[in-house]
């Protein structure tokens, strides 16, 4: 499903006039146009399967390279992403952190940032958004332990409200053998030493 662009700046004009503002006047003239376009790219998510970039898996047995079997984690950290809160339609961003515990079956690290994109291109909670990455891996893919850490910066906590600007907010899904606290705790000291911090915008 795509967004409805013309939809978006029907409803653009609408909402200007509802604020008491004159969507004809040459600063705002574009902006229904903008605001199509940009909801089209911040919510491509919406309808679009997360799942499918996992299709593609290696053999680690008998794939390209059986002489480097995982015997750990494979961790990828710092995937930048932005969102959209649901509630106020601000948007959030940050990094995001996955690990897993391969099986059999590896997937290459592009797919796991995919993964995240087409989650996070969807109106979201931050907390749901973790969770349904975890479920995603964890359901589509040969692991024995999946772990997503996120740690972001919301527009609805910095911008309107307590306007906290250097608020941010850092959630953990964990699936398999990272439910245990012992055993992920190796995992969010090695997220902790990358020294990179949130993402703010």
């Amino acid at each position: 499903m795509s967004v409805d662009r013309a939809r978006v700046e029907r409803l653009t004009r609408e909402l200007l006039e509802a604020i008491g503002e004159d969507p004809d006047r040459p600063g705002l003239k574009q902006t229904p146009t903008r605001m199509g376009d940009l909801y089209a790219e911040f919510f491509a998510g919406v309808g679009e399967d997360p799942a499918a970039p996992l299709a593609h898996t290696i053999s680690v047995s008998r794939g390209p390279a059986p002489d480097t079997l995982p015997s750990g984690a494979v961790l990828l950290r710092d995937i930048r992403f932005r969102s959209v809160c649901e509630h106020h339609l601000l948007p959030f961003a940050g990094r995001a952190h996955i690990a897993y515990l391969p099986g059999e079956q590896v997937v290459g690290l592009g797919a796991l940032v995919r993964v995240v994109e087409i989650l996070a291109g969807r109106p979201q909670v931050q907390e749901r958004l973790g969770e349904q990455i975890a479920d995603t891996i964890a359901e589509h893919l040969d692991t024995r332990g999946v772990l997503v850490v996120l740690d972001a910066s919301h527009g609805c906590v910095t911008m309107r409200g307590g306007r906290q600007p250097e608020a941010s907010t850092l959630t953990i899904a964990a699936r398999g053998e990272y439910t245990e606290p012992i055993a992920r705790a190796e995992l969010i000291a090695l997220i902790g030493s990358s020294g990179s911090g949130t993402a703010h915008g």
